[in-house]
């Protein structure tokens, strides 16, 4: 697996990519975002560790273009912890957020767990507690049982799937499912989770979707 890690920090770049190589992993570097822009047109990695305050463009606005053009997961690194910061570092596309300074251990741990949430994305079949999601028959199998929803329906449940136990922010879901150009409320996108979890309930799921209150929503499994 390739990571670039972006921050303007010498220190924490060498930090970062010290211990990340010795995981395995294939480390690449950039002090700035027009660096790290200037990188991806030649070359692809499978995760990006962005530093929020950089000159020029901060991590925030690098982050979406990241995810949006790129399609690349993000895990930001910052010295803010306060909410609304972490919300705008969700809203921006990132898959997660870490405030320094931070145990190194833990970043690993993240980093795994994202990367095996994108393999996991890539997958044809998703499997979360009792549910299997068949994307390439459009099925929703619970207790052997085989449930077809809605295309939007099914479209949300697989995202959410594909992100187990991760906020997803309500404009993500609105922009994969209905597309970057949908000009209706949120409210459509609230009604279609209700009937997914008036499903889930109805069908015996061991899961549930969890509403984020400012954020979005989240699949877990329920204990």
């Amino acid at each position: 697996m390739n990571i670039l890690v972006v921050d303007d920090d010498i220190y924490i770049q060498q930090l970062v990519s010290i211990h990340l190589s010795r995981e395995g992993y294939k480390v690449y570097r950039a002090n700035h975002a027009r660096e790290a822009l200037a990188f991806l047109e030649e070359k692809t990695v499978d995760l990006a560790i962005v530093d929020v305050m950089m000159p020029e463009m901060n991590g925030f606005e690098l982050t979406k273009i990241l995810s949006d053009d790129f399609d690349l997961p993000v895990i930001l690194l910052t010295a803010k912890g306060q909410i609304s910061d972490k919300e705008q570092g969700f809203l921006s596309g990132s898959e997660d957020y870490i405030v320094k300074p931070f145990e190194v251990k833990e970043l690993l741990f993240r980093v795994a767990v994202i990367l095996r949430r994108v393999e996991r994305a890539l997958e044809t079949v998703i499997k979360v507690g009792n549910l299997m999601i068949d994307r390439k028959n459009f099925e929703l199998i619970i207790n052997q049982e085989t449930i077809l929803l809605p295309l939007k329906e099914f479209e949300l449940l697989s995202l959410l799937a594909s992100r187990v136990n991760k906020i997803t922010p309500r404009t993500i879901l609105i922009e994969q499912v209905w597309g970057v150009d949908y000009e209706g409320g949120e409210q459509t996108l609230n009604t279609h989770m209700n009937r997914i979890r008036y499903r889930l309930k109805k069908y015996g799921a061991s899961v549930e979707i969890q509403t984020v209150r400012g954020m979005g929503y989240k699949l877990e499994v329920i204990e």
